[in-house]
């Protein structure tokens, strides 16, 4: 039975890991944290038997998203808290060359992780999901939603994005 277990972990993880890494990596902006993440993920989904099945791809990516939303929050509040208390200086040293596009660079990506922060999960996985290519019917799996309100739900998910930003930074 163990062996059973396993087996069925080695081979979803084997199908789905990379994937799984990069939908969280797409929320964090931190690839090595996100396939750490991305293993918890895994560990949780073989203690769930209710999740292991043929909707097993689909629960993986809406528990991804889930982590990933919720590492985002844990790191905006330690950033925040260290802005506040000036202990570290926030931001890392990759992208563009100059200070200023770095600067630039650096606003816009926590300007868009500010508004997918207060977005509800179901807005945030629609945006971050179909942004990673996956397919409507991939998406509809994860989010549990029928295929055929995709395309509606993440047309009011853009709205929404766009109506938060433009409330916190004004027309882009």
């Amino acid at each position: 039975m163990a062996s059973e277990a396993e087996s069925a972990l080695e081979t979803i993880f084997c199908v789905e890991y990379k994937r799984i890494a990069r939908v969280i990596a797409r929320v964090t902006r931190d690839p090595a944290r996100a396939e750490e993440i991305a293993v918890e993920v895994f560990l949780k989904w073989a203690q769930t038997p209710k999740a292991q099945g043929e909707h097993a791809a689909g629960w993986l990516y809406r528990t991804a998203v889930r982590a990933g939303l919720r590492e985002l929050r844990s790191e905006t509040r330690r950033a925040w808290y260290e802005r506040l208390f000036a202990l570290v200086p926030s931001g890392r040293a990759n992208g563009p060359r100059t200070p200023e596009d770095v600067h630039t660079a650096r606003e816009e990506q926590w300007r868009v992780r500010s508004v997918l922060s207060v977005l509800s999960w179901r807005e945030g996985a629609l945006l971050l999901l179909r942004s990673e290519g996956l397919s409507y019917a991939e998406v509809a799996a994860a989010v549990q939603v029928s295929p055929t309100s995709v395309g509606t739900l993440l047309t009011r998910a853009q709205q929404a994005f766009r109506k938060e930003y433009v409330k916190r930074y004004g027309p882009a």
